[in-house]
């Protein structure tokens, strides 16, 4: 299996998640949360999905939420996507526009102002 399938089916579990958690989920910790990417395994047996927040502060809560909410979640995704099998689910906190917005105040602060 080449990496082109998996690739589209993480796009498509991207998309598929985040219109499921702003539509079904009602959890409040969810409220700011963007799905930043999805990485399926090339036998698409599991996905780890990427989130960023808003406040880095309710990054913890709201990987808990969404860790509980994984198996609605892939239910859910089972049914609006039709596949063999559904991957398995992980949530992990994506700190890399944290951490881009950090580098460019950074570089702000050291070039100089003309």
């Amino acid at each position: 299996m080449s990496r082109g399938r998996p690739q589209k089916v993480a796009d498509q579990i991207q998309r598929e998640l985040s219109e499921l958690i702003r539509r079904d989920l009602q959890d409040p910790r969810l409220s700011l949360v963007t799905l930043t990417a999805v990485d399926a395994a090339p036998d698409l047996s599991h996905a780890i999905v990427y989130f960023t927040c808003l406040d880095r502060a309710q990054a913890e809560a709201a990987g808990k939420a969404l860790q509980r909410a994984a198996g609605f979640l892939r239910s859910s995704l089972a049914k609006r996507i039709k596949m063999y099998t559904t991957p398995a689910l992980r949530f992990k906190y994506d700190d890399s526009v944290a951490r881009g917005a950090h580098l460019s105040q950074l570089i702000d602060s050291v070039r100089p102002k003309p």
